[in-house]
């Protein structure tokens, strides 16, 4: 979702959880409650081993029989990176390219479907990138919890849009599809110094590698200041160009600000709102996520190893 680095989501490639800050949902918008059981899912094993600190970890086909197993993981709980349905974040910021600033936001929605990627059931989230007012990118991502604690990048499929109107899907890569590998999200237990792999997909040239630069920080984001802040430095080996993406996480909300150092476009990005949406605002998502979906297997090859995306329970 970021601009000039369409292969990583904000989310996702990171966002969310289910504090609330000072925005307020439109549309009968109401307070989640802790969220709703996924469906049955029988314990799947990874294909990677548990991260360690100081160790880059990428999700390979094929790993050693230390590989992390997925129990519950739909039901996505992490303390830095909660992902729970019906709740819709807010950032707002800017672009600045070529000496160019252009205001910039992004709504993310932790939806209420679910999606089998891989053998594993993930959680559904939106993602919609908007410069200068206009949408520019909208994606389906897809994560999982495994049962240590870790959360896992099973996917994307992200939508770009030219003067308003749809242009493709070439981004798309989904864990296990053509070479791909899936990689970490968010360790359960970030220590500073560790370093993992958010994912592989070398048809698209997609590598990026998360660093934990600091724990224990304060930050804030906007009208609100937070503490016991996780940092973490992104960085893509295979685009030096675009140097750095730095991302602050605060416990029990998730993705709270998002920062560059040096690259040759940078983003910069508060949490403005967290809005906690209500029946009738959750079944225009579903409807608008699940038209996507069906989008998605006309338009890309990859996505037609995925099974479609269901609601949770259905």
């Amino acid at each position: 979702m970021f601009t000039g680095r369409r292969a990583r989501s904000l989310l996702v490639t990171g966002v969310l959880g289910a504090a609330s800050l000072s925005g307020c949902g439109a549309g009968g918008a109401t307070h989640a409650g802790a969220g709703q059981a996924s469906p049955p899912s029988p314990a799947v094993t990874a294909t990677t081993p548990a991260p360690v600190a100081g160790a880059v970890v990428t999700a390979q086909p094929g790993a050693p029989s230390d590989s992390a197993t997925f129990s519950r993981p739909a039901d996505v709980s992490n303390r830095m990176f909660p992902l729970v349905p019906g709740t819709q974040f807010v950032y707002r910021g800017k672009v600045i390219e070529e000496g160019t600033s252009k205001p910039h936001s992004v709504v993310f929605t932790v939806t209420d479907l679910v999606k089998v990627v891989n053998g594993v059931t993930t959680v559904v989230a939106w993602d919609r990138d908007f410069l200068d007012a206009r949408l520019q990118e909208q994606e389906l991502a897809f994560f999982a919890q495994d049962d240590s604690g870790n959360v896992w990048n099973f996917g994307e499929y992200p939508e770009e849009y030219e003067n308003g109107k749809f242009a493709g899907a070439p981004s798309t890569w989904i864990k296990g599809a053509r070479g791909t590998y899936g990689g970490i999200h968010m360790l359960a237990r970030p220590r500073a110094g560790a370093r993992y792999s958010e994912g592989l997909v070398p048809a698209i040239d997609f590598d990026d590698v998360s660093r934990v630069a600091r724990t224990g920080q304060r930050t804030c984001a906007r009208s609100r200041c937070f503490g016991h802040v996780l940092v973490i430095d992104e960085t893509s080996p295979n685009d030096p160009a675009s140097g750095h993406q730095i991302k602050y996480y605060a416990p029990a909300t998730g993705l709270i600000r998002v920062g560059a150092q040096g690259g040759d476009s940078q983003e910069f990005l508060g949490l403005a709102a967290v809005r906690h949406l209500g029946r009738a605002a959750m079944a225009g998502v579903r409807e608008s996520v699940l038209s996507m979906d069906r989008r998605a297997y006309r338009v890309s090859k990859v996505y037609r190893v995925t099974r479609p995306a269901i609601r949770r329970g259905g």
